[in-house]
């Protein structure tokens, strides 16, 4: 298995990449990383191969011009490695919109097709994994393509999951069906109508305080709202260790208690630690594409290579093509 990735892509490029492909060859002697970027950068290890490409992708470059310009540009060098077939996944943490904007042209669905790309990504919760879609890719998306999001994030929980018939929610601010806006209600008829044919159970609209309450399995919404989501859930969790650990070392007496609950609390930094988890989930197009963070160090692009070659083992990109077929 051949991953290839963008070793441009970290705000501390290519250090964490370089380290990150090494750590994950060591770990998986079955994988092969292509370290695509400045090709003066030592990585000497039998399974790291480094192709050069000559131009980088900022964060301050318009998707929509990313597609014809910098050919010669790490993102674009590896994408074509993978649309041609030289590598099974592609993981980038750089701009995460150019990324989609050549994932959609170069990793497109074969024949008659139609599905918008989305960011899916997992939220733990209390009761189990919760997915979201889109998570970023999709500002500002038609019904339709949020009716899809809720279909892909079915599929991506039933083959990761094992959640036969998954409960899906449209994020809106209120359950009631008058409730949210010209566009969720008339995605709310749309995916009441995909759930009728089978897939899926969809319970209706859910609100924020439902998301970690068990009520859905998976969420569909805009990308600019999941990315809020997103952003948020990880930022309240920051802060609520920071909170706690301040309260755990407030007296002698409590710290000794702390150290008793300390197993419990490493076990919940680690599912929440995007470290950990590595990266979300492109759905949508030909091969697998995940997108990791900017501010990704060497253990969490590992995590993301890692996540890369689960996908490509699953053939997850194939089943979640199937749901529109």
């Amino acid at each position: 298995m051949r991953i290839a990735l963008d070793a441009l892509g970290t705000d501390r490029a290519p250090a964490p990449e370089v380290a990150g492909a090494l750590r994950s060859v060591e770990a998986d002697r079955e994988l092969r990383v292509v370290l695509v970027g400045d090709a003066t950068v030592a990585c000497e290890h039998p399974r790291v191969e480094v192709v050069h490409a000559g131009e980088r992708i900022t964060m301050d470059d318009h998707p929509a011009q990313v597609v014809r310009g910098k050919p010669r540009s790490s993102m674009h060098v590896a994408m074509e490695l993978v649309a041609r077939g030289d590598a099974d996944a592609f993981v980038s943490a750089g701009n995460s919109g150019a990324v989609l904007a050549l994932a959609a042209t170069r990793l497109k669905l074969p024949g008659s097709v139609k599905v918008r790309p989305a960011v899916v990504t997992v939220l733990p919760t209390p009761a189990g994994p919760l997915v979201l879609c889109d998570a970023g890719a999709n500002v500002e998306p038609k019904a339709t393509a949020i009716a899809q999001f809720g279909a892909l994030g079915a599929a991506y929980d039933r083959a990761v999951h094992g959640r036969e018939r998954p409960r899906v929610g449209l994020l809106a601010n209120g359950r009631e069906p008058g409730k949210g806006t010209a566009l969720t209600r008339e995605a709310h008829a749309l995916l009441a109508a995909r759930a009728a044919a089978g897939g899926f159970e969809f319970v209706g609209y859910v609100e924020g305080s439902d998301l970690f309450r068990g009520v859905v399995d998976v969420v569909a919404t805009d990308g600019f709202t999941g990315n809020v989501v997103l952003k948020t859930c990880e930022g309240i969790a920051e802060g609520m260790f920071g909170l706690v650990r301040q309260e755990l070392e407030r007296t002698p007496l409590v710290r000794l208690g702390a150290a008793l609950v300390a197993p419990a609390l490493r076990g919940v930094a680690k599912k929440i630690d995007y470290t950990e988890v590595g990266g979300a989930l492109l759905a949508g197009v030909a091969r697998p594409v995940v997108l990791a963070h900017g501010r990704s160090d060497d253990v969490a692009i590992a995590s993301a290579i890692r996540a890369a070659a689960t996908f490509v083992a699953r053939d997850l990109a194939g089943q979640l093509a199937a749901t529109f077929t």
